[in-house]
Formats: C-alpha cells, structure tokens, sequence
C-alpha cells in the first residue's frame, strides 16, 4: 500500500519544517538573524489512466485520468531578508544596516563572507572586527589615541584624536547587496558566504540607490515574529500527527487484509 510511504514523506517533510521553526525561535534574539522558511513540493504521480484516452469507437476521451501522487518532498529552506527593528546601544562601534545590503567580513582564510551582525570590537591592533576577531573590509585602522568615533549615515569613519578638535577621516565602510540574497550560505557565526546561486556582491556606498544606510550605535534585531512562530509551530504538528494517523490507518487495513478467512 503506498499511503505508508506516502504518510512518511509527509511525517519528514513536517520533521524539516518542525527543525527549521525551532531553528528560527533558537535565534529570536540573535543579532541580524533573519528567519528561514521551508517550501515544499509534490513528487512524482503513477498515472493509472491517462487524460484524453479514448473511450469510445466514436472519438470520445476521458475528460479526467488517475494519477496517484508519491507524497511530498523539501524543494529549499528560503531566507526571509526582511528589515529587523533596530535597538540603540549607545556603543560607537554597534552598526545597524537600514535597509538593503551586508557587511563584508576577511575570514582567517583569505575568503570573504557577508553579515547583518554589526556589533563590532576593537582588535589589539586597533582594527575594527567582528565578536570573533574577523576583520571587516576594508580594513579600518582606530589611531591609538583615539578619544571619540563617528560614523555617519553613508559610512565615513570619522576619529577625534588627543586633544584635536577636528576628526580625522580613517576610512569608508562599503556595504555589498547581492541579485539574489535567498541563494546565499548560511555558515553560522552570523556569516553567510555568496554561491553560483546568490551572484556575486555588488560593491556600493551606504546610501547610494537600492542600498541601506548605516545608523552608528544600533544593531539590527532578528526579524523573527515569535506570534507567528509559535503559529507555523502548532499547524505543523498537527500535520505531522495527521500523517502519522495515516500509517496507523493503513496499517489497520493491511492487518484486516492479512486476517480475511
């Protein structure tokens, strides 16, 4: 009987949407996370009798066929890049993007990835980096007597050195946006790293047209809606214990079947 294994894709398919909701819960408070959503599709059809057989000497066709589906599959987990509230934190290194575009980050390895966490530190060297050490690009150097940062909204890096009363422009950070921000790779850490699929960064100014600007002493909260969350939750469970009522029913079929005298 194929409702078993039909039953089973689908108690799969909600076990994906089941991890991917939990995932997006686990990360309601990360900084710049921005929530997954699963999609999904039907499998392949065992066609019985096909549409527009004929059925008769005269011409006449069958105006329906029997197809019976296989169940339901994953087609691809869509990241959702919609705008997180921003909170203020009063840190002059905290940058909250407003709007479309990420952070480039240099990985220890030479590659480059792409982050919305703007919560950035000051390495010994006085470069400006991630929580993890990484450097963002270009790479900002903050003078050693640096008393004061600014840092506006089209990202000019702005220092007050010592006692000088005018600052000193140290650098200009550079947001990327990408053709398709759906096809990139989650790598975890708040990173994300581009694919054929993504298309390669496209390198602009804060503020310039179709980019976000940045806001100094913000991050970008995740856009995760818990309401909702807790919703999509609830409405896969019950799609998983119906599907799992589907095995036990075919399975009592298949036990009166095997007990006819």
């Amino acid at each position: 009987m194929r409702s078993l294994s039909i039953a089973a894709t689908g108690m799969m398919a909600q076990q994906i949407n089941v991890d991917t909701i939990s995932n997006n819960i686990a990360n309601m408070n990360t900084t710049g996370f921005k929530k997954m959503r699963p999609e999904f599709q039907d499998l392949l059809y065992q066609s019985h009798q096909r549409q527009g057989a004929l059925t008769s000497e005269e011409g006449t066709v069958k105006p329906v066929g029997v197809d019976v589906g296989l169940g339901v599959q994953a087609a691809g987990i869509v990241r959702v890049s919609t705008q997180g509230s921003l909170k203020a934190t009063d840190n002059d290194l905290d940058m909250a993007i407003d709007g479309k575009g990420y952070f480039t980050v240099n990985m220890p390895d030479g590659s480059q990835a792409y982050t919305r966490a703007g919560a950035f530190q000051l390495s010994p060297e006085g470069m400006i980096v991630t929580t993890d050490g990484y450097e963002i690009s270009p790479g900002i150097t903050v003078p050693e007597d640096t008393v004061d940062i600014d840092i506006n909204k089209e990202g000019t890096v702005m220092a007050f050195v010592g006692n000088e009363i005018e600052p000193v422009e140290i650098g200009q950070i550079n947001l990327v946006t990408f053709v398709n921000e759906a096809g990139m790779k989650s790598i975890g850490n708040n990173l994300l790293q581009q694919t054929p699929a993504s298309g390669d960064p496209i390198v602009a100014n804060p503020g310039d047209p179709g980019v976000g600007m940045i806001r100094q002493g913000f991050v970008e909260n995740s856009n995760v809606d818990i309401i909702s969350e807790i919703t999509n939750l609830i409405s896969a469970q019950r799609a998983y214990e119906m599907n799992s009522k589907a095995v036990e029913t075919t399975d009592q079929m298949m036990s009166t079947a095997t007990q006819m005298r």
